[in-house]
């Protein structure tokens, strides 16, 4: 039976949206907390009774964790202009080739603002 599993992650980031109408907020320096949910789709192995460890969702994600949090969004290739679309489409970019099972990147700039990307 195909299952998804999800795992979440929060990071702190300052970015600003160079292509936003003159004056909009987001053309301002600031900040979010983001969350960014990896969602992993597969069949549930018979044996472990889990898709994967959690633990390996972890691992395989703390080497782009560490290029975005407490780092300034636009400063990173591919991120010159991150909108959550792109910091989202970017993040699948980075996980795909080392979670081959990687279904959707989850993610939320604020508590109820976000975006899905599913490749």
């Amino acid at each position: 039976m195909a299952t998804t599993l999800f795992k979440d992650f929060q990071f702190e980031a300052a970015h600003h949206l160079p292509n936003v109408p003159a004056g909009h907020k987001c053309g301002r320096l600031h900040g979010h907390s983001f969350m960014v949910r990896l969602e992993i789709t597969g069949e549930v192995d018979a044996h472990t009774g889990w898709v994967m460890d959690f633990s390996e969702i972890k691992a395989a994600f703390k080497p782009v964790y560490d290029r975005l949090d407490h780092y300034y969004l636009n400063d990173i290739p591919g991120l010159e202009n991150p909108t959550s679309e792109v910091l989202a489409e970017w993040i699948w970019q980075q996980m795909k080739p080392v979670l081959p099972l990687l279904s959707a990147v989850l993610v939320k700039e604020t508590c109820t603002a976000g975006c899905v990307y599913r490749g």
